[in-house]
């Protein structure tokens, strides 16, 4: 069986790749793999599946002899955050994050509110593989009571984090993505003194990250345009990205998020060995930029689990992805967007500057160009001759290009696509060379596999 684990928990097309069979199972094997008797807690964002997913792994958690605890539509770093307040035994959290609505997805979170190991993933792989229950949708989904206080809870633990710095007099607008933010954005900026609106607002699981939120910013800078405001943040499905927009409508990628918040713990003298966290997506102008006033950036493989794990081995204090998922210390590297959206508007606040100023000060991004190659098969399960062919392909086609035009390719690990960036100061050499590597590469894959 191949591995159902992705670079981030399990995630496919609902009734395609994700069954109510298999989030049964996945409950089952995490059940009987948690030696602890406390409680799983249990959260979803707003997809039509998520209800029926939550069923089907309560149902395998129940038949397993634990308990469970319902949070309800909930941000993903909401999970991690409570376990470790709360001392509950694991965490799950259901949602395909900035996928669209057919898809959906299950991270599972350790006792310590943490990512699960590979060590960990292969447990419950073998658990399912070993199971011969098929379960079939049931006629009726039940409804879950859901856990309101310990959702308080954790809005209040963002609040908390503003030390008392209050937002008053900061005109915000916020794209809530249909998704997890709606349950508590609008509310902890408005309790923080800002004055909020917010588009997207609706829990509605058919239009989550569809033509809104983090991948699409269309909508907020529209909203910006008709609606003057400070700055503008958009999430995405679950709520541990985000990307802002300044009053004229330039954004704030992960890797601006980085560099600026980096600056001021640097200059606060807390960053440690001035160390920055990222992943082969940042721009080279950000790691150029932050070298020249003697910061390090650290690059791993995409996905926020690499990030985690060089921060904790390097001992870092901040890092995060060009998508908007960062990791701070101050609630113990779990992506959360709120959180980073709020300490984005109290720099703002208490260095008395507009965010337009405060982009203007950033680093100057090499242009960047991002093609997918759409693959009708699954990378993953070529066999490994042709794997190994299609690997060095893409290897030959990284090592070819100077210390000032940057080429990365990788598979995605939750589409059947491959992700080729190239990135240069010149506008027309990344365009071309990104057509030229991108037509090279599919007609080798195309040969390869025939």
């Amino acid at each position: 069986m191949q591995s159902i684990f992705g670079t981030d928990g399990i995630r496919g097309r609902f009734n395609e790749e994700i069954t109510y069979s298999l989030a049964y199972k996945v409950g089952y094997a995490l059940g009987s793999s948690l030696k602890k008797k406390n409680p799983i807690l249990i959260g979803r964002d707003t997809r039509i599946s998520g209800d029926i997913l939550l069923q089907a792994i309560t149902q395998g958690i129940n038949e397993s002899g634990k308990k469970f605890i319902n949070l309800g539509i909930c941000p993903t770093p909401a999970i991690p955050f409570l376990i470790r307040q709360e001392s509950f035994s694991s965490g799950v959290m259901i949602s395909a994050s900035h996928n669209p609505p057919e898809y959906n997805g299950i991270k599972i979170f350790d006792h310590n509110g943490q990512k699960i190991t590979k060590n960990f993933e292969n447990k419950i792989q073998k658990i399912i593989e070993e199971s011969k229950k098929n379960i079939s949708i049931p006629t009726k989904v039940v409804s879950l009571k859901t856990n309101k206080d310990l959702m308080d809870t954790y809005i209040k633990s963002l609040i908390q984090t503003m030390g008392g710095e209050s937002l008053s007099g900061l005109r915000i607008i916020l794209d809530t993505c249909h998704g997890s933010a709606t349950t508590c954005a609008k509310k902890i900026f408005q309790s923080l003194g800002a004055d909020v609106k917010v588009i997207n607002n609706s829990k509605n699981g058919l239009k989550i990250n569809l033509n809104c939120g983090s991948t699409n910013l269309e909508p907020l800078k529209k909203a910006l345009r008709e609606s003057p405001a400070d700055m503008g943040f958009s999430f995405d499905g679950d709520a541990d990205r985000v990307i802002g927009i300044d009053s004229e409508g330039n954004v704030l990628d992960g890797d601006h998020i980085l560099f600026l918040w980096g600056r001021e713990l640097m200059e606060q003298k807390i960053l440690t060995n001035n160390l920055l966290v990222s992943t082969q997506m940042a721009n080279l102008g950000f790691e150029k930029s932050w070298n020249k006033i003697g910061g390090i950036l650290y690059r791993t493989d995409v996905g926020d689990k690499y990030v985690h794990d060089a921060i904790k081995k390097k001992r870092a204090i901040l890092g995060g992805e060009q998508s908007g998922h960062i990791l701070s210390k101050i609630n113990n590297f779990s992506g959360d967007g709120i959180l980073t959206a709020l300490q984005i508007s109290k720099y703002c606040k208490k260095k008395n500057i507009n965010l337009n100023d405060w982009l203007k000060s950033s680093f100057e991004p090499f242009t960047q160009k991002l093609t997918n190659i759409k693959l009708d098969f699954n990378i993953n399960k070529l066999n490994p001759k042709n794997k190994i062919l299609i690997d060095e392909s893409i290897k030959n086609f990284q090592a070819a290009y100077s210390d000032n035009c940057r080429v990365y390719i990788r598979p995605s690990g939750t589409e059947p696509v491959i992700r080729v960036l190239v990135e240069a100061k010149n506008y027309k050499e990344v365009h071309s060379l990104s057509g030229e590597i991108t037509n090279k590469l599919f007609l080798e894959i195309d040969k390869i596999t025939k």
